[in-house]
């Protein structure tokens, strides 16, 4: 039985931030790109929880990754602020509908 390594962790990583690429870039709806951008923090978490594993004198990698969760968090509760101030005021979250942000 093989033992997973570096290689497999980058690979997850590595399909998780283009999964979120490829959210962001495809969705119009301000929700959906939200999703992207949590993927591709996601992704930046596990670098660098398997750098900080696999490689001697890293850094912790759980420090910045408790960091990366706060700000997603954070970054997430924000942002569905603005998009129920977005929707209370022009009545849609479509992003390529919202051509103005002045009322």
């Amino acid at each position: 039985m093989e033992e997973i390594g570096l290689i497999h962790y980058l690979s997850v990583a590595a399909a998780l931030f283009g999964l979120g690429l490829f959210t962001v870039m495809t969705r119009k709806n301000a929700v959906g790109i939200l999703l992207g951008v949590e993927l591709i923090l996601n992704a930046a978490a596990l670098n660098f929880v398997a750098f900080e594993h696999f490689v001697a004198g890293g850094v912790s990698g759980q420090v910045f990754t408790v960091f990366i969760i706060v700000l997603a968090a954070s970054e997430a509760a924000i942002a569905l602020a603005i998009v129920l101030q977005v929707y209370r005021h022009h009545r849609s979250i479509m992003a390529d509908e919202l051509t103005s942000l002045k009322h």
